[in-house]
């Protein structure tokens, strides 16, 4: 199984802590969010290669951050050639490229650069195979107001995803998906056919929908910290969380 980190965009609602660094590479804590990430995977034996994506702007900070780094599994960090948050190729384009460039035969786990959670990826790994299909990582907000701030899921019985909606206006529920998706190797072809029947390619929620519709795709509710980190008020909180469990495992 590969892994692949998305870390393209250009985090302009961050600015001007993004200006010359990636979100990814801002610190939370005394870790960066990647190095929280690739500490993830590292636990997570399925794993055997990570791919991080980024764009030409900020290609130089991963290579000096995976230079830095001593995963014991191997990191590639692949260049998508966008310079502007105008010309970007979007989390499917960039998903598409990746598979492409790397020729990616295995199944998929794909992560949000600024995602932040405290579940074991190999307990999602496992759901995911216990299924025949996509799977992806659902929290509940708790919130119908609040949910409206993200991809909503409405899951039957059996965990199948019935509909999903980008942030929608009136959700059917409270659960919240993720940026942390698991495709099936013999699925990943759809990525390329979905950009060339024109769907969205920004905003990965767009092609959860449409996969949902052609393929069967389950939803995985976790527990416990989840950050999405689209701004500054969030990185904050993020910082002050994990800077106070740090302070109280350290005494």
């Amino acid at each position: 199984m590969k892994a692949l980190i998305l870390a393209a965009g250009y985090g302009t609602r961050l600015y001007p802590l993004t200006l010359n660094r990636p979100k990814p590479l801002l610190k939370v804590g005394s870790k960066t969010i990647t190095d929280r990430l690739a500490e993830k995977l590292e636990k997570a034996h399925e794993i055997d290669e990570i791919f991080i994506v980024t764009n030409e702007k900020f290609t130089p900070n991963f290579e000096e951050w995976a230079e830095k780094s001593s995963y014991k599994k191997p990191i590639y960090i692949i260049n998508d050639r966008t310079l502007t948050n105008e010309t970007r190729l979007g989390a499917i384009g960039d998903i598409d490229l990746v598979i492409r460039e790397k020729s990616v035969k295995d199944d998929l786990l794909i992560l949000g650069g600024d995602n932040l959670f405290e579940f074991n990826l190999s307990d999602f790994i496992l759901f995911f195979r216990s299924k025949k299909g996509a799977a992806l990582a659902l929290r509940d907000v708790g919130d119908l107001n609040e949910a409206k701030k993200y991809g909503v899921v409405d899951i039957d019985e059996n965990e199948k995803v019935l509909e999903f909606a980008e942030k929608p206006k009136k959700p059917k529920s409270t659960l919240a998906a993720m940026c942390l998706y698991l495709f099936p190797k013999d699925t990943l072809h759809l990525v390329k056919r979905y950009l060339a029947s024109g769907g969205n390619k920004d905003a990965p929620g767009y092609y959860l929908s449409w996969l949902s519709e052609n393929i069967p795709v389950y939803g995985y509710k976790v527990k416990g910290e989840w950050f999405d980190i689209g701004d500054k008020r969030l990185l904050k909180l993020a910082d002050e969380l994990y800077s106070k469990k740090e302070k109280e495992k350290n005494g």
